[in-house]
């Protein structure tokens, strides 16, 4: 009798043997994760919000570590907090991070914010407008004198709106920053004339409005989008004609590209884990918003502003995706190309 029970004891025995020593492993690795996260998010009624909450809860649920969404100014902010340590993880669209990145913001003229890393991305922001029907305000044009919520100080839109309408020769706009929420008040209250705004599609600030009140929506003419083309780092964007409710036909636009950063000091097994959880799942991110169907590891390549994180380095290689050299951290890169570079920047 003993003799038919030992052969099934024993790879049982062993299994649990495997599971025991590989236990202290996975805990090691494990060790130098952060007790907790803080992201940086943006405004209420904004993508970055919806996105980052839903990130959040990802993190806690399936990673088992405390995390926390902060609303914030948005990418300048995030930049800014995620470079000084103060949050380990940040959102922001290239735009605003470049400025930062060679130190050319105006609030921190000469501070080259690098310590810094890029993670994953995550979709483009398009610029868009919206009035209430019957406001007369039918194109860009016909913004000038009027008062225009451009969205919080500190953010993309707030930075980027305003040089916009005025490479776009619209003058005497009386500019109102607030977050996405409190714009569309405005607007219903007839406290603002329009709504200038940018975030991934579709803008939960912009569905709220259109349930509450009758509304146009507008984005650029072919010429005024070749202009912002020719004077600022965006690329070329179509909405969709079937984005909201209100609109008929698709709307020309200019948009962003927005990454995840993190802090360069993140441990790498933490990052690759947080990689596979966004990259490795995208109907999990897209229930969480419907632009997140960018999020895609093969938009790496629309990164050339921010190196990325080791942990991300090896996610992208394992899915047989090439980061250019040029966007590697220095430690990764050839010696001599890291000594180049070492050598010419104080902050790393």
């Amino acid at each position: 009798m003993s003799t038919g029970r030992f052969p099934t004891l024993y790879p049982l025995a062993a299994a649990c043997a495997l599971l025991f020593a590989s236990a202290p492993t996975l805990a090691d690795e494990r060790a130098d994760w952060p007790e907790e996260v803080l992201l940086g998010t943006a405004s209420l009624g904004g993508t970055y919000q919806v996105y980052g909450d839903g990130l959040v809860t990802r993190l806690i649920d399936e990673l088992g570590i405390d995390a926390v969404s902060q609303a914030t100014g948005g990418p300048y902010h995030n930049m800014t907090l995620v470079h000084t340590g103060e949050s380990e993880l940040g959102l922001v669209t290239l735009g605003p991070a470049r400025e930062l990145w060679d130190g050319e913001a105006e609030f921190a003229p000469g501070e080259e914010m690098r310590d810094v890393r890029a993670l994953f991305p995550m979709y483009q922001t398009p610029f868009h407008v919206v009035t209430l029907a019957g406001s007369g305000i039918e194109s860009i044009a016909d913004l000038s004198g009027k008062r225009v919520g451009v969205g919080p100080m500190g953010g993309t839109c707030a930075a980027y709106w305003p040089q916009f309408l005025e490479a776009l020769g619209v003058e005497d706009v009386h500019l109102q920053y607030a977050d996405a929420n409190h714009l569309a008040d405005y607007l219903t209250s007839r406290l603002s004339d329009a709504f200038a705004f940018c975030a991934g599609l579709p803008i939960r600030a912009f569905e709220r409005l259109e349930r509450r009140r009758d509304v146009h929506m507008f984005g650029l003419t072919e010429q005024e989008q070749s202009t912002l083309l020719d004077a600022f780092p965006v690329s070329a964007f179509e909405i969709p004609a079937d984005t909201y409710a209100s609109m008929d036909a698709p709307h020309a636009s200019v948009s962003f590209w927005n990454f995840a950063i993190g802090h360069k000091d993140l441990p790498e097994s933490f990052v690759y884990e947080l990689m596979k959880l966004v990259l490795d799942h995208p109907d999990a991110m897209m229930e969480i918003h419907p632009a997140a169907i960018e999020t895609r590891a093969e938009h790496l390549d629309k990164n050339g502003v921010i190196w990325f994180h080791p942990g991300a380095v090896r996610y992208y290689e394992e899915q047989g995706l090439e980061v250019p050299v040029e966007m590697l951290p220095p430690e990764m890169r050839p010696d001599e190309d890291a000594d180049d570079e070492d050598a010419s920047d104080t902050d790393d």
